[in-house]
């Protein structure tokens, strides 16, 4: 079946988020919701204004040198850099260079930077950047590639998150459970939606959603 898409009646700036409802399979869980954010990943204007809402919330406390580009982020990482830099007694990455780094997955599912990469990691203070995060597995899968590359995990960004910390790091989101009434995440064995024999209607991951 085709997912139904609107956009929830709550907006961050000028940042919409466009969902649909149904029973959804991805590489970690089942959720009943798919957010799809392949605008804010795909527009300049709408990635900036993600980018602009994500800064005010991180520019004040939060030491950047890298930004971890993750789930197809770079657009939004791009701006987020530019914002982060700008001049203004309240941001404390004011003047400074910020790397971009998009993540590289070998072929067993691990992420792996080459040599002439790793600089940008070892020793210094990370952002990683996603565009939505369920379980949180992919975060701590980048914050161990993180660390054994020798940077330090600085925060974590996403449009919506469904989960506040991960690993004692807080999760700054522009849109959380709160914004999605009934929203909720389970592990496949445990899935009631399956329990009830009600078909997955899509398979979700980064890149979008292919129905079945």
């Amino acid at each position: 079946m085709e997912p139904k898409f609107f956009n929830i009646p709550v907006c961050v700036g000028d940042v919409t988020l466009r969902v649909a409802q149904g029973h959804f399979a991805t590489r970690h869980s089942h959720t009943n919701y798919f957010i799809d954010v392949t605008r804010q990943q795909s527009c300049f204007q709408e990635a900036d204004s993600v980018a602009q809402q994500l800064a005010q919330r991180l520019a004040s406390y939060t030491m950047v040198d890298t930004i971890l580009c993750m789930d197809g982020t770079r657009v939004i990482g791009t701006c987020l850099a530019r914002h982060l830099t700008e001049s203004g007694y309240r941001t404390i990455n004011s003047g400074k260079d910020i790397y971009l780094l998009r993540e590289n997955v070998s072929a067993d599912g691990k992420l792996i930077f080459r040599e002439n990469a790793r600089f940008m990691l070892d020793g210094k203070n990370v952002l990683l950047l996603l565009a939505s995060i369920t379980t949180g597995s992919t975060v701590e899968k980048g914050m161990r590639c993180v660390q054994y590359y020798g940077g330090n995990v600085a925060g974590v960004a996403s449009i919506y998150s469904h989960v506040k910390e991960i690993n004692g790091v807080p999760v700054v989101s522009l849109f959380d459970t709160e914004d999605l009434p009934g929203y909720a995440s389970y592990h496949q064995e445990d899935c009631p939606l399956c329990g009830q024999g009600l078909e997955v209607d899509a398979i979700i991951d980064k890149y979008g959603y292919e129905k079945l």
